[in-house]
């Protein structure tokens, strides 16, 4: 399998398409890669790689190097009933007390509305390498470790006693394999032993020559208390095979006890590891037909045709495609260049940003967000969930479960502006899978049509109420939160085809149960009772803490966009005569609409009810101006100064996906003093030793901490610096909207995606916009391009590239290759 490398031809992709006259606008500082001048001392410190189905975190200890894996369907459980026939019952008293203002007393009854809680995500195992005793006298500083985003490769590379090691690795998405290579420049240097093991239920044996097969299966039940392997059953079934090749001509593999290879004198060993499961959707029983060990083997014999070589240009054709669509340079004037080493690590960069304020680091969180959604949603997986696809724990925080109520929905928010659209597939393939479900708990537990989804959920979607408190727990809005992806899909591709048969029909279930769960209400509005604010209680009237009460603004907020989203989208399709339409359009003005509290804050909750925690980490009220679209710069200013005056109350404070959102939130304001302050605010380096709760920050291999790890501020960060160089309506595009100027004086980003279908490349120079690149692939449409007070109407033709000064004149037009 060992061979010359390939030279690979590149299809030009959406950066490519538009080249700057400005001198060296596209000068990086610093490559995107995320380094290490030593082995990883926690979990945190490995570097993740991912096809989207498989991931591993990749150790590199030189003595012994673990590759923690993953495989995105292994969770436990089986498919579950998430209805409750004596929920209807506890509804209407939950009402009663709310109508009765008893809040306190609805919070304590509305437990009887809760169901159980989520299943868990689980591990696949682990490969370890286990190296001679002379590796530990290797040389520390030639030591490093390297992602490299460019190509989705780790390389781990040191030198013992003159001989160079190396290792390399990385995930395919085209062959489903996690393959790596370990080499030594000198023939003969190479002696390890390779075995694979796994704290799940399972057994590993040697099959053939040079092979590892390990079988196991995922525990039937999530474990409670103390359960024991005869009371918890069988669920998911799984298998990994781990193939092993070493030169010809020298080194040999011998067998340890029928578990491990022993691997003697060899000059090269490329290692491949593929693992499949029996699960085949969350309504398929786990005792499926679904072989896991004979789809394994048919995955490797296949992968065989393929030399190392081949199977990484494959990988590197596959990934680059996605990854080279967007390109993003950051400045602070146009001499600036990187005063550091290049081989300074990663997070000693981090600690200096409060410093030195290094905009490359910036560059590479951005594109480091693009590089995990690429690493763990591809179309045919799972949804990202709350850590994307890697874990190695049987009991992570918070079950690694999907959470509706902000994390799901921000693991999504770059795939659009940051050009990744495929990426969402999962996503949409897992909001068919909750209104199937949904539409059972709407029924039975509600008495209403169409589909409901709560706050969190799992592989099975669950779409019930979680156990516990309902402060947290009973929110039914995680559904309709959900759908506002499906437009937004619409509005970047204008892919008519999905809008009618994927997005539309699930639009349709969800305006069903919202027009259900709206009951008539004070002031004679339309209201949800019960309601909840995501997370945070009030003091009531009455002095009593509480959390239920009727029309939070969030569920307002999200509820007027689903039915501005159906809307428009009937107008789309032709169905705005539909009676289902004519019902929104006559509920619509019937909402409650965001009010303004005594202190000019936004109102949280119906009533000015007392805040107890004013700095709360969730900043639920505010979905209308992001990600929602009701509350805007130039429609609802006096909003917008409520806007501002509530995230100066509630602060900077909080963890990652809270200072991402704010970011969004500042950046939607055109407010770029306080977009950037809340991006300086995240580049705080986390030691996992001494982690403190809702402090935010960021590991030393760029994780994003709550703490602990959750990787939706990865996503929401290369979101919020998106919404800080463009922002779009269907009619309207925004350039740099909320760039800080003193910050990033210069720079130039390529391949953004805006409503409409429009891809966008942007320079700029001295703080001020120097040119624009516009082009239209879906259809012909006109923009209003807005740049610092000036607007200017301009019409993109299909196929053309047209580019603009900062006096917004064409200046230039080509046609598209």
């Amino acid at each position: 399998m060992e061979d010359s490398e390939w030279i690979l031809v590149k299809e030009p992709t959406d950066r490519d398409i538009w080249n700057p006259s400005l001198k060296n606008a596209e000068k990086s500082s610093r490559p995107l890669e995320i380094r290490f001048n030593e082995s990883a001392k926690h979990w945190t410190d490995a570097l993740p790689i991912g096809n989207g189905r498989l991931g591993a975190m990749v150790w590199g200890g030189v003595t012994t190097e673990i590759l923690n894996l993953n495989e995105d369907t292994l969770w436990t459980g089986t498919p579950g009933d998430y209805t409750n026939p004596e929920a209807p019952k506890s509804l209407a008293e939950v009402r009663k007390l709310v109508d009765n203002g008893q809040y306190a007393e609805a919070t304590e009854a509305a437990v009887n509305l809760m169901d159980n809680f989520p299943e868990v995500y689980q591990l696949l195992g682990d490969i370890k390498l286990e190296f001679d005793d002379s590796q530990g006298t290797f040389h520390e500083v030639k030591y490093e470790r390297v992602l490299d985003l460019d190509t989705a490769k780790v390389k781990v590379n040191y030198s013992v006693g003159g001989v160079e090691f190396a290792r390399e690795y990385f995930a395919s998405n085209p062959d489903q394999v996690i393959a790596a290579k370990v080499s030594a420049n000198k023939p003969g240097c190479l002696t390890f032993t390779l075995s694979m093991d796994s704290k799940m239920h399972h057994h590993t044996y040697v099959s053939g020559n040079n092979q590892i097969t390990m079988e196991g299966s995922c525990p039937g039940k999530r474990k409670t208390t103390k359960v024991y392997v005869n009371d918890n059953p069988e669920g998911i079934k799984f298998a990994a095979i781990l193939d092993l090749q070493i030169n010809e001509g020298s080194g040999i593999i011998h067998v340890l006890d029928n578990r491990r290879f022993r691997v003697e004198k060899c000059d090269w060993a490329i290692i491949l590891l593929v693992a499949a499961s029996s699960f085949n959707g969350p309504f398929t029983a786990v005792d499926s037909k679904k072989d896991p060990k004979s789809e394994c083997s048919s995955m490797m014999n296949s992968i065989k045709k393929f030399s190392y070589s081949e199977l990484y240009a494959r990988h590197l054709d596959d990934y680059q495609k996605l990854f080279h669509r967007v390109s993003l340079q950051l400045s602070k004037n146009s001499d600036s260049v990187a005063s550091e080493s290049a081989t300074v690590s990663t997070a000693d960069r981090v600690k200096s940003f409060k410093t030195d304020e290094d905009p490359s680091l910036v560059e590479l969180l951005f594109q480091y967000g693009r590089y995990l959604l690429i690493a763990c949603s591809r179309p045919g997986t799972q949804p990202a969930n709350l850590q994307g696809i890697w874990n190695y724990m049987l009991e992570p925080p918070w079950d690694c479960a999907p959470h509706l109520n902000i994390n799901l929905q921000m693991n999504y928010w770059h795939a659009l502006s940051c050009n990744l659209k495929e990426c969402q597939e999962p996503l949409f393939d897992y909001i068919t899978s909750l209104s199937i479900n949904g539409s059972k708990t709407a029924k039975v537990n509600y008495e209403a049509s169409g589909w409901v989804a709560h706050h969190v959920s799992d592989n099975w979607a669950k779409t019930s109420p979680d156990r516990g408190q309902a402060v947290w727990a009973l929110w039914q809005m995680g559904g309709a939160w959900l759908c506002t992806h499906l437009w937004e899909h619409y509005t970047y591709t204008m892919d008519k085809a999905f809008l009618a048969n994927r997005a539309y029909p699930l639009l349709e279930g969800c305006t069903s149960f919202l027009l259900d769960w709206l009951i008539e209400g004070r002031g004679g509005y339309l209201e949800t009772n019960p309601s909840t604010s995501p997370e945070h209680n009030f003091t009531a009237p009455d002095g009593k803490p509480a959390s239920v009460s009727y029309s939070s603004t969030m569920d307002m907020s999200i509820i007027r966009e689903v039915f501005n989203d159906i809307i428009f989208a009937a107008e789309v399709l032709g169905k705005s005569e539909d009676d289902l339409i004519k019902r929104v359009c006559k509920a619509q003005p019937r909402l409650r609409p965001t009010e303004i509290a005594r202190d000019g804050t936004i109102m949280e909750w119906a009533q000015d009810f007392e805040d107890p925690e004013p700095h709360h980490r969730h900043v639920s009220h505010l979905f209308g101006v992001f990600p929602g679209h009701t509350i805007t710069v130039a429609e609802t200013p006096a909003l917008c100064k409520a806007t501002d005056n509530t995230l100066y109350k509630r602060g900077e404070e909080g963890p990652g996906w809270s200072t991402t959102w704010k970011a969004a939130l500042w950046a939607r304001l055109h407010d770029s003093e306080h977009a950037y302050r809340m991006v300086k605010h995240l580049f705080y380096l986390v030691d996992p030793d001494h982690e403190v709760n809702f402090e935010g920050g960021l590991y030393s291999n760029l994780f994003t901490a709550h703490p602990p790890f959750q990787i939706d501020a990865n996503f929401g960060f290369s979101a919020a610096i998106a919404e800080m160089l463009v922002q779009s309506t269907m009619k309207d595009l925004y350039l740099l909207p909320a760039l800080p100027r003193d910050k990033w004086q210069n720079g130039c980003v390529k391949g953004l995606k805006a409503r409409g279908g429009v891809t966008v490349s942007i320079c700029w120079n001295e703080g001020d916009l120097h040119e624009v690149g516009l082009s239209s692939n879906e259809q012909t449409t006109t923009k209003r391009l807005h740049y610092r007070g000036r607007t200017v109407a301009a019409k993109l033709l299909t196929g053309k590239v047209y580019t603009f000064n900062k006096q917004l004149n064409c200046v230039k037009t080509y046609t598209l290759f």
